[in-house]
């Protein structure tokens, strides 16, 4: 039997290997669909950088940092109409094209004159997280201290780490005390949250589409098969891969998992059934159905466009997400005992940005009920309870399935006292996207947001 997807694959890293540059095949079920644009952009963003250290959640600092953004619209003479929006996992900067790159973006028909977020209103502004690949320090960026790549010697960060970096680059290059809107779907629905929990009195309003309060078991373990796909890959080198032939296979096989988490079966059902690639050859391991090389075409194209160390740490900041009392609490502690640390100059040296204990998984059952967890969270998210927040959930969308948009929403409506909670929710008679509704169903997913932006 021949193995043609194997000798693909070894021959990519033999190409790799002698640093020749390789070209996807040009695979019909994956161009006949509707794929959202998740623009893999390199270039046209601005770079804000601080020289001032960024403590962390779970210990350790970055001594100097890189923010990367891109805007659209106008920031008025009042400067009170900045929207923030936020970024999915893998997406760049580049939500919408403008002057310095003309390339559609990933939002491309969400944001502009007169659509759903009316650059003619508001001034827009979208960054890569801390921790990316796109222009923001991550773990492809180089160590201050010793001019080396970070590499998995960059610390482990949360997503309320990313929002205190984007909240600098807002207030000294924008000079902005307070945004009209903070804006994301998917992790940048978590995102969005964190950043009014972060800075309550801050932000106006706040949008969060197939997000929620914490990540659940379930999609911490969707993501977990995706990294140790990747991190078995003997081109990973622990994450000291820089320089040689990069963890393609290990990239390829974690964004075929993961794709299978972004859309539905029902939409699958009826784009692709049963149908084979090519009826008249006898079956194969190889992609055989028109489902397998809608797969296999997806991962082959994303995994030499992002960096995989990013993947890794980006994602792990997706499960470590949780908005409970108790979660921000610890958060704080270990962050301020950093912070002071440095600031006397004590236990921590210029070199030295990771955290001073290794990070341990821990083996063992909840040690709390689902009451005492869901009232945890209660308490924690009262800190924004009293906001104008709008949560739109998605009926088909498996990674985050909706009753995690449901959550959010009760919790907050259980403790709102001033604050206009909306909830919006996509059933599957309108949208079998699942979780790339936000990418594709524009015009169902737009009109409660641009109502709710006012």
């Amino acid at each position: 039997m021949a193995f043609p997807c194997l000798d693909k694959l070894e021959k990519k890293t033999q190409d790799l290997s002698n640093s020749c540059n390789i070209e996807d095949d040009n695979i019909s079920s994956l161009d006949a669909g509707p794929e959202p644009s998740y623009s893999y952009v390199q270039t046209g963003f601005k770079l804000y950088k601080s020289d001032k250290p960024i403590f962390l959640d779970n210990g350790g600092y970055l001594p100097e940092y890189e923010v990367a953004y891109e805007t659209w619209g106008q920031l008025n003479a009042a400067k009170d109409n900045l929207v923030l929006i936020h970024t999915g996992l893998s997406a760049s900067s580049h939500a919408k094209s403008q002057p310095d790159n003309t390339k559609p973006g990933w939002w491309e028909d969400f944001i502009g004159s007169g659509k759903y977020i009316d650059t003619d209103k508001y001034f827009v502004v979208c960054t890569n997280v801390l921790g990316g690949c796109y222009g923001s320090t991550g773990p492809s960026s180089r160590d201050p201290a010793n001019g080396e790549i970070y590499a998995t010697r960059f610390p482990i960060i949360t997503v309320n780490d990313m929002v205190r970096a984007q909240r600098e680059l807002i207030r000294n290059v924008f000079e902005v005390s307070k945004i009209h809107a903070s804006v994301g779907a998917s992790m940048g629905g978590m995102q969005s949250l964190a950043y009014a929990w972060e800075f309550p009195d801050e932000v106006n309003k706040i949008v969060s589409i197939s997000g929620c309060a914490r990540s659940h078991p379930y999609s911490i373990a969707l993501r977990h098969t995706q990294r140790q796909v990747l991190m078995s890959d003997p081109n990973w080198k622990r994450g000291f891969y820089y320089g040689g032939v990069p963890p393609h296979v290990g990239m390829k096989l974690a964004r075929e998992i993961a794709t299978v988490t972004y859309r539905s079966g029902p939409e699958w059902e009826y784009r692709f059934g049963r149908n084979r690639a090519d009826d008249s050859r006898p079956p194969a391991l190889c992609p055989d159905f028109l489902v397998e090389t809608y797969l296999d075409h997806a991962g082959e194209k994303f995994c030499l466009e992002y960096d995989a160390n990013s993947l890794l740490y980006v994602s792990k900041a997706m499960d470590l997400f949780d908005l409970s009392s108790s979660n921000r609490s610890k958060a704080l502690q270990k962050r301020t005992a950093t912070e002071q640390s440095w600031n006397s100059q004590n236990n921590i040296s210029e070199s030295h940005s990771v955290p001073p204990e290794p990070y341990k998984e821990k083996v063992g059952s909840a040690t709390v009920t689902p009451e005492e967890s869901l009232e945890d969270l209660r308490n924690g998210i009262s800190k924004i309870s009293h906001k104008d927040v709008l949560v739109i959930g998605v009926e088909s969308d498996i990674l985050f399935p909706v009753w995690q948009q449901r959550e959010i929403a009760d919790v907050l409506m259980q403790n709102n006292t001033t604050g206009d909670i909306r909830y919006f929710e996509l059933g599957t008679n309108i949208s079998n996207y699942g979780h790339d509704t936000f990418l594709l169903s524009l015009d169902h997913i737009g009109p409660p947001v641009r109502d709710f932006l006012g």
